[in-house]
């Protein structure tokens, strides 16, 4: 009778262990995460392009005159971070100089081959709109410079000097047809994005029509953020003034992208809460287990819901123009902050979760790694230092007597 009883209670030991190995199995190929930071960072980037650009569309095209001081320097911000997008991509590649393969043998029914020809045409839209909005500037700045400044100022003023009002005129309706297809363009350069992840079955945390609806809209929240408080950190140590309704209306678009970003984030993870699929319990295990602190705590209350409160804040109390100013930037920092982390918990934290959808892996980025943090604060210092040469040719500001 004892032996019985202590076969039956090892039998039973022995289905707990299995249970529990059973719970945690991983397959061997789900142990790495194999797209890891500069994953994280590609589409980082192309999201500041397009929040840029967002800026500079609404003057242009659509004559918020209140945009006006940052206008150029938005189509500025875009081009040097649109010149290093692919950057994150050819350093993640074992072989990055395949990627020539996509021009010599192309394949337009290639998704992944599809950014190579949207960033083509996104960055001759953004050259061609810049050198017009500049042209009258650049036209002054040719008759004025002398050696290798003028042949080039030559080579981007098309070599002509006509600044008559038919010509400026003619400019303008040039900028604004750019603008206009510039728009979807942009969309369809970070949208593609969020298409990429959203077509990969495999991945129930990826795997949904809002993905790539919440990558755009997060996307122009990071990049208005970046041209706020890029603007006056640099207005502020160049000790010139700051246009404070340029601010409470740049603040005020802010608000209204990261709300409908927001919504979008909470309504995906409500309808995996509330469809509950075959993968519900990985999914609601990954959020509450791996990424509960990146998530919940980092993206949620700190990255989301404090600065919804602080825009609310800011739109509903009156407030002297420089508190107005300091929370805008700090706002706008914390919001930069929340995309890179939500980019992190849908690029990596997606691939913690094992096929087997019976166990999670780890994930701890490294200092001195290919994709490491290290490389990863190179890559990010590159487009400012792009930016600094490009303030060298084009002024970042326009005068009161300019366009």
């Amino acid at each position: 009778m004892n032996t019985l009883f202590a076969s039956t209670a090892f039998a039973s030991d022995s289905i707990g262990s299995a249970t529990m190995l059973i719970s945690n199995f991983v397959f061997p190929n789900d142990l790495h995460v194999h797209w890891s930071m500069m994953i994280v960072l590609y589409p980082y980037i192309t999201g500041l392009v397009d929040g840029a650009f967002i800026i500079a569309a609404l003057y242009y095209l659509f004559d918020v005159k209140s945009l006006r001081p940052v206008a150029r320097f938005s189509l500025l911000f875009a081009l040097a971070f649109l010149a290093i997008a692919t950057l994150p991509l050819l350093l993640h590649l074992g072989r990055p100089e395949r990627n020539f393969n996509m021009l010599l043998t192309p394949s337009p029914s290639s998704a992944m081959a599809g950014f190579g020809y949207i960033y083509a045409v996104s960055m001759g839209v953004l050259v061609f709109i810049i050198l017009f909005v500049y042209r009258p500037v650049l036209v002054e700045l040719r008759s004025i410079s002398k050696g290798w400044l003028q042949v080039l100022y030559r080579a981007i003023t098309f070599d002509s000097i006509d600044l008559s009002e038919d010509a400026l005129k003619l400019d303008g309706k040039i900028i604004r047809f750019l603008v206009g297809i510039g728009i979807p363009i942009a969309a369809v350069l970070h949208g593609y994005v969020g298409f990429i992840f959203g077509g990969v079955k495999a991945n129930p945390t990826w795997s949904t029509p809002l993905m790539p609806v919440i990558f755009l809209f997060s996307a122009c929240v990071s990049g208005i953020s970046a041209i706020i408080l890029a603007y006056i950190i640099i207005r502020k140590f160049k000790a010139r003034p700051i246009d404070h309704g340029c601010i409470i209306t740049m603040i005020k678009t802010l608000t209204g992208f990261f709300i409908l970003a927001f919504s979008f984030e909470m309504l995906e993870v409500f309808s995996h809460s509330y469809l509950k699929t075959g993968y519900h319990h990985m999914v609601e295990g990954l959020l509450n287990g791996p990424l509960a602190s990146s998530f919940w705590f980092w993206q949620v209350k700190i990255g989301s819901i404090l600065p919804l409160l602080v825009l609310g804040l800011m739109g509903i109390v009156k407030m002297r123009s420089y508190v107005y100013n300091f929370l805008a930037a700090g706002v706008s920092a914390i919001l930069l902050i929340q995309v890179l982390i939500m980019r992190w918990n849908v690029v990596i934290g997606g691939q913690l979760m094992s096929k087997s959808a019976r166990g999670y892996t780890e994930f701890h980025p490294l200092w001195f790694d290919k994709e490491g943090i290290i490389a990863v604060i190179i890559v990010m210092a590159i487009p400012f230092a792009i930016l600094f040469v490009l303030g060298k040719i084009f002024p970042f500001w326009a005068e009161d007597n300019e366009v």
